[in-house]
């Protein structure tokens, strides 16, 4: 087996693998499948980066985004290694130049579409190219039942036939127990070894506040974060434009990105945010999938996601340096409502069923007063091993709770009594207008004006209502029918509360909390003043290269080269994200950066 550790420090600057990344790279090395589910930011791509330089023959890594192939192979060739991509984004010239050094064996790396690979004409290039390994990366594109099913991804299956023998390791960072059985079916992985890495991602912050003129709270976020890189993350289009306008018209530097704009405006956009041209993306889904920018400080989701996995990834394209980040969701029950009503226009049951269970999921996540860390993780099936994670609104400033026995007691009656008069159980809504006393057509022909829970609730209005019931279903006392209508029934649980009058305690609402500043996983302590001059450098040194700024080094390895003060090229040596050419290429600029900066101020000192 080669030293792996030495390659990593040499190439990478690393001096030790993240938690299952070695044990990744020995197993494929050996020639076995793998399917490793890696938190995003967890280093994923470093598990087939790094054999593809010490085993012969081509890795061919299978990436669904343009620019996703071209990011890593910037940051691979700035590393020194022979990485290049075949897409549409290359014009003829470009094409054939590549497709000739491939013949030649000059590449060790190659980024690929699926629907480039799957040609029919590209079966005997591979046989021709000494493939040694291949790697489908966001492998949860395989399921239906992933958050970002592709159907060109189900074609992968092709390739056992075409390479046979040719190992394959299969890559995500979001799928559940379902979507991993998918995958490994689907691509016909052969006996493969699993690996799953905890999805705690400790250096970010989650946060829900209740949506209240999200402009201003937007703004009043952003503004508390100045020079920092964030996303906007919006449900429509529309919205996307409107928070950007709002932004830039303040002076902030926002641009938006959307299926609606064309392809030209896309790629600038994106490509000015890479930089750190613009700071601030206001997006749909579309954005981010496999953008590998570790400097986003922050991630903002203007609505309601329509998913926890979804949510999960989105979030996780914050802090991919390991530094801290900040996850703020601003939730309404008006967010809900409209899914729902999204939901109930779907024509394919099957569809509608998948849909309401994942609505029932993030809103759960969204109103409970739980540890949100822990309520993240159990969705992946991984328990959270403490009470308390220090890094999320309900850990750091906890909810009041209050006796809801009354209004418990109520509603759970409510339900009872539209079962027993009429046979049948209905919606939460349909509860809440019998609670408050609407008069309806369904109200009158179903005579449920004529029960004695009829107009008991009027001390509260829908959006109350509904968020009692909501805490009574996640408490387990009221439980929801799958199928085309989600209707309500009483549990066991919840009929010995009704039964029993026991007390119950339920959370108050969300409210606006007080900020107060907690020492947050990944700080790295250094000198500020050094740190923004050392940003301006690399800023410098990309633009020269026309590429993002990350591509030369990290905001992790600024820091630390902030707190060290390293004078030399080979002080450098220690600091975290060095490698071999980098520091050659880097180092002396960067030092001389350093002895100018202490030629004027005095060093600072660091605890730990």
């Amino acid at each position: 087996m080669p030293d792996l550790l030495l390659t990593l420090k040499t190439t990478f600057g690393y001096d030790s693998f993240r938690p299952l990344q070695r044990e990744i790279i020995e197993t494929s090395l050996a020639g076995r499948d793998v399917f490793a589910l890696l938190p995003t930011g967890g280093g994923k791509s470093l598990c087939f980066q790094l054999p593809a330089l010490v085993r012969p023959g081509l890795t061919v890594v299978v990436s669904p985004l343009i620019a996703l192939m071209k990011d890593q192979v910037d940051q691979m060739q700035a590393a020194g290694v022979a990485a290049t991509y075949l897409n549409s984004s290359l014009d003829a010239a470009a094409a054939r130049s590549r497709l000739a050094g491939l013949h030649r064996g000059e590449w060790r790396l190659l980024y690929v579409a699926p629907e480039r690979l799957l040609l029919e004409e590209w079966q005997q290039n591979l046989k021709a190219w000494n493939v040694s390994a291949l790697v489908i990366d966001e492998a949860h594109c395989v399921s239906e039942w992933g958050h970002d099913f592709r159907p060109e991804y189900r074609q992968l299956s092709k390739l056992r036939d075409w390479l046979p023998g040719v190992p394959m390791m299969a890559l995500t960072a979001t799928a559940t127990d379902r979507v991993r059985a998918d995958v490994i079916t689907h691509l016909r992985l052969n006996d493969p070894a699993v690996y799953v890495a905890s999805f705690n991602r400790p250096n970010l912050s989650y946060r829900v506040l209740p949506k209240d003129q999200p402009a201003k709270q937007v703004l009043e976020f952003v503004n508390k974060r100045a020079g920092e890189c964030g996303i906007v993350y919006c449900a429509s289009r529309a919205a996307a434009e409107r928070v950007a306008e709002s932004l830039a018209g303040r002076g902030l530097p926002a641009r938006p990105y959307h299926a609606g704009l064309s392809a030209e405006e896309r790629t600038r956009n994106q490509e000015l945010f890479l930089r750190d041209e613009v700071r601030i993306i206001c997006a749909t889904i579309a954005f981010g999938m496999g953008i590998n920018k570790p400097n986003v400080r922050w991630v903002i989701h203007h609505d309601l996601p329509k998913n926890i996995e979804g949510y999960y990834q989105e979030t996780g394209r914050a802090g991919r340096d390991g530094l801290p980040a900040d996850c703020l969701l601003l939730f309404s029950a008006g967010d809900a409502a409209k899914q729902t009503h999204f939901i109930d226009e779907m024509t394919d049951a099957n569809e509608q069923q998948v849909a309401r269970a994942q609505l029932r999921r993030i809103l759960h996540f969204a109103e409970s007063a739980g540890c949100r860390r822990a309520e993240l993780l159990e969705y992946f099936s991984e328990k959270y091993p403490h009470e308390n994670c220090g890094g999320c609104d309900n850990c750091l400033e906890p909810r009041d709770t209050y006796d809801g026995t009354l209004v418990a007691q109520k509603f759970l009656s409510c339900v009872y009594r539209i079962r027993q008069s009429g046979g049948f159980a209905v919606g939460l809504n349909h509860i809440i207008a019998v609670l408050t006393g609407a008069d309806n057509e369904r109200i009158q022909r179903w005579g449920h004006d004529r029960l004695s829970t009829y107009g008991i609730g009027k001390e509260l209005d829908k959006t109350q209502w509904a968020a009692v019931g909501r805490e009574l279903s996640r408490l387990g006392f009221v439980g929801q029918a799958e199928g085309q209508f989600p209707t309500l029934e009483l549990t066991e649980a919840g009929m010995q509360v009704l039964l029993s009058r026991a007390a119950i305690s339920l959370t108050k609402s969300l409210e606006k909390p007080v900020a107060r500043r907690v020492r947050r996983e990944g700080d790295v302590a250094c000198d500020e003043i050094l740190f923004e001059r050392l940003r301006q450098v690399r800023r410098t040194l990309a633009d020269e290269r026309s590429v993002p700024a990350y591509v030369i080094f990290g905001d992790a390895t600024l820091r630390q080269m902030a707190r060290h003060y390293p004078e030399s090229e080979s002080a450098m040596a220690g600091i975290f994200g060095m490698g071999e050419k980098k520091r050659a290429e880097f180092g002396e600029i960067f030092a001389a950066a350093i002895r100018t900066h202490l030629a004027e101020n005095s060093r600072m000192a660091f605890a730990g």
